[in-house]
Parts: C-alpha cells; sequence; structure tokens
C-alpha cells in the first residue's frame, strides 16, 4: 500500500490524546527541523478546513505578521 505524506502523518497521530499532540506540535516548532515542516503543514491544512471566518482571518493576521518581520528578526527576538 502506497501512503501519502497526509495519510502517514494522519495515520502515525490517530488515537494520540491532547498532551501527546500538544506535545508533538511543541517540539516540532521548537527544534526548527525543517523535516518536521510537512507535519505541521498537514496539522494547519486541518485547521484551516475546520476553521470559521474568524479563525481563518486571525490566522492569516499572526502569519502575515511574522512574515512582514522576518525569519531574522524572529531569530534576533529568540536570543
Amino acid at each position: 500500500m502506497d501512503l501519502s505524506i497526509r495519510e502517514h502523518i494522519i495515520n502515525n497521530f490517530k488515537g494520540d490524546d491532547y498532551e501527546t499532540l500538544k506535545q508533538a506540535i511543541d517540539e516540532s516548532v521548537e527544534s526548527q527541523d525543517e523535516v518536521t515542516l510537512p507535519g505541521l503543514g498537514v496539522f494547519l491544512e486541518i485547521i484551516w478546513e475546520n476553521a470559521d471566518m474568524e479563525l481563518k482571518n486571525e490566522l492569516i493576521e499572526i502569519i502575515k505578521e511574522r512574515v512582514e518581520r522576518g525569519l531574522e528578526e524572529e531569530k534576533k527576538d529568540t536570543n
């Protein structure tokens, strides 16, 4: 059977509880490992597909603000 990355990630987290999911997201973000980006992208896709317009607008504002600040400026903020 040939699973897509999306299916693999979803299947990998099926049945996990709140804390496990939160921990996986926190660790992925903190590690800044590009290998975890597809998983975070799948999670964003799930959020986006199930979000109302208010949440989508809030997410877009957060993303827009952080993108405008740029990655380099963000790295300075964490040091």
